[in-house]
């Protein structure tokens, strides 16, 4: 979150996979990655519109919450 609050990571063990375009993932996510190489880095910082939007993730994610995500793309099929 904007604020600081890490409510998700994941730094060690298996990278996590998803389909890209396939709506598996927030569309923050399936936006902000396209044109990224294997190693690259990147930081995504996704208005709620294309995250969580009003009704955000409870616990975690509040309403209207802008995330921010710092990523490196391991590899892709």
């Amino acid at each position: 979150l904007t604020t600081g609050k890490v409510f998700d990571q994941n730094t060690k063990g298996k990278p996590f996979w998803f389909r890209l375009g396939a709506g598996e993932v927030i569309k923050g996510w399936d936006i902000g990655i396209v044109g990224m190489k294997k190693g690259g880095e990147r930081r995504l910082t996704i208005p709620a519109a294309m995250a969580y939007g009003k009704r955000g993730a409870p616990p975690d994610i509040p309403p209207n919450a802008t995330l921010v995500f710092d990523i490196r793309l391991v590899e892709y099929k």
